[in-house]
């Protein structure tokens, strides 16, 4: 039996591996001159595999698109099997305290050369600078049209993963499935406009953000950079939101909460009590709820509160503007950047189409989809890999019966 994998990243591999066995011929074809090179650069380089095992109803709400999908694929391969097949392997991983887990290594080519290592002792066919140009479903079999000729195979599965453009998906044309339209996901927000970010490289552990006029919100670390804000809870917010800021053309308000702890009456009541406690200190240089100095004289400033000012002259003015900047600070939205190189979309083939158990097309009999492909994406901290080995393992042990 031949079967044939597009695409040679996370899902294409680990489809690729679980399709092996005796009297099976796998190969995958890969467009660019590299391999798994997502899983390269995913962390930092270190490659964050997935998340720390948690219950698949819980899992599966940090999947923006995908989540009912999802509910019938990882009983079948989750968090903890993913774990078990690299550590299986050699390589041991580790959890970081917010869930995080990456190789002990702290280096994504330890995830390389596992999947590599596995691939080579399979024996599957590897080819690297092949592009897939079309795909013709022919009497049970398919035939693809790739840079190195022609090639027919009993069956197939694809893995290419996200695109930016609709046109990326042309190949697929033969194929009747529905494309949505590719949309970003896991992106920061540009503020061109803001003082804010003067402040690049302040971080707060746990901020909320919130889009103004939708009930989009996000809660945990919150970064200044020199074109915005990011950290997590930006990113996550993204990926929840990223039709509706496409929709917008990326131009939104968003309210930040510095001190996801505190609620606006406990802003309020904590800083009169503070003021009538220290009434000589300086507010500027005596910063309150674990927020950083220069974020903390960033707010004072705008509350009309000078350099020099004590805690007990502050107005009943001057405590209603420091408390709407801790609690909702306005930042205006202008555009929209991709985090580091981690480029994620939503859109891709529409989850009707394809069968939950198997990921084999509702279209066509022995074709089969795993990965970034799909119309799934995960918020950052692993789940998209965890959706590609998933979708992987389930599509190549069904194409390998």
């Amino acid at each position: 039996m031949k079967i044939g994998v597009i695409g040679g990243g996370a899902a294409g591999f680990f489809a690729a591996i679980h399709a092996s066995g005796p009297g099976k011929e796998v190969s995958i074809f890969e467009k660019s001159p590299k391999l798994l090179s997502k899983v390269k650069v995913s962390g930092g380089g270190r490659c964050n595999v997935t998340h720390r095992p948690m219950e698949i109803s819980k899992l599966v709400k940090n999947y923006p698109r995908g989540e009912k999908f999802l509910k019938k694929v990882f009983p079948k391969f989750k968090s903890e099997d993913t774990i078990h097949w690299f550590e299986n392997r050699g390589v041991r991983l580790k959890v970081e305290a917010d869930g995080r887990m990456f190789p002990v290594s702290d280096d994504s080519q330890s995830i390389i050369d596992a999947l590599l290592k596995e691939a080579q002792q399979l024996r599957i066919s590897i080819r690297k600078s092949c592009g897939v140009h079309a795909i013709f479903p022919l009497d049970g079999q398919f035939k693809l049209k790739t840079d190195a000729g022609d090639f027919l195979f009993d069956k197939l599965i694809i893995a290419t993963g996200g695109h930016p453009k609709s046109s990326s998906y042309e190949f697929l044309n033969q194929l009747k499935h529905s494309i949505l339209e590719p949309i970003p996901s896991l992106f920061t927000f540009n503020t061109p406009k803001e003082s804010l970010r003067e402040l690049m490289g302040v971080s707060v552990t746990d901020g909320v953000v919130k889009i103004e006029g939708t009930k989009l919100n996000y809660r945990g670390p919150v970064l200044v950079t020199h074109w915005g804000v990011s950290g997590p809870a930006v990113l996550k917010l993204s990926a929840f939101g990223a039709q509706w800021l496409k929709d917008t053309n990326y131009q939104a308000t968003a309210l930040i909460n510095w001190n996801g702890e505190m609620g606006e009456g406990e802003y309020q009541t904590n800083l009169t009590n503070y003021a009538l406690a220290h009434p000589n200190r300086k507010v500027s240089s005596h910063a309150l709820f674990e927020i950083p100095a220069r974020l903390w004289e960033h707010f004072t400033y705008r509350s009309g509160i000078d350099t020099n000012q004590l805690y007990g002259g502050l107005s009943k003015k001057q405590i209603n503007k420091l408390v709407q900047n801790l609690f909702c600070y306005t930042l205006r939205v202008e555009g929209k950047t991709t985090f580091k190189e981690e480029f994620v979309t939503a859109g891709g083939i529409n989850l009707n189409e394809v069968n939950p158990e198997t990921l084999e097309s509702n279209y066509h009999p022995n074709l089969y989809f795993a990965g970034e492909v799909l119309n799934i994406d995960g918020i950052t901290g692993g789940f998209n890999f965890q959706a590609a080995w998933s979708t992987g393992f389930l599509a190549g042990k069904a194409s390998s019966t």
